[in-house]
């Protein structure tokens, strides 16, 4: 009688289990690989400065991940990212209160984010690339890394680097 009942007990927990990741389309451990960004920041510059203010949250059931910027500058932007399993690669789509965007694509890996554009003119005429990593250090801080490529893939300059700390940290 106690291994029916255990049996069952289990029956129940797989039942369970299957049905809630049936009604969950982005559970899965792709959807998750940039849930390390999520949070209230305050970001640096190398020097130490408060730059900014960073917000990020999982919205759609668990399918987006929304960036709110709030820099001391007053510039101000979202991006929503997001994974896409026809190709297996994370997007983001960042808006600006300058007026400007980028399209960025790429891929997870075990301790960071790499999403980049694809080629386009800039301003000056000459063909770049924006990749932007995110990387997480020993210490919970996340290093943002915003590099300008030429169409070699070869850095031509940094457009940004920032070191996010949790609020609750500071």
């Amino acid at each position: 009688m106690l291994r029916l009942v255990c049996t069952f007990l289990f029956l129940v927990f797989i039942h369970q289990n299957i049905q809630a990741q049936a009604e969950c389309n982005c559970c899965t451990q792709s959807h998750f690989q940039f849930d390390f960004w999520l949070g209230e920041w305050n970001v640096y510059d190398t020097d130490g400065k408060k730059i900014g203010e960073n917000h990020i949250v999982k919205l759609e059931a668990g399918c987006l991940v929304r960036e709110n910027w709030k820099g001391k500058s007053g510039v101000t932007g979202s991006s929503y990212n997001f994974f896409d399993p026809a190709d297996s690669s994370w997007n983001q789509i960042w808006v600006d209160n300058q007026g400007n965007n980028l399209k960025l694509k790429g891929k997870a890996s075990s301790n960071s984010m790499v999403l980049q554009s694809e080629i386009s003119q800039s301003p000056d005429g000459t063909w770049q690339i924006n990749r932007i990593t995110w990387t997480v250090g020993s210490d919970g801080n996340i290093i943002q890394l915003w590099e300008v490529l030429d169409k070699n893939q070869e850095v031509k300059s940094i457009a940004f680097k920032g070191i996010y700390k949790k609020k609750s940290a500071d």
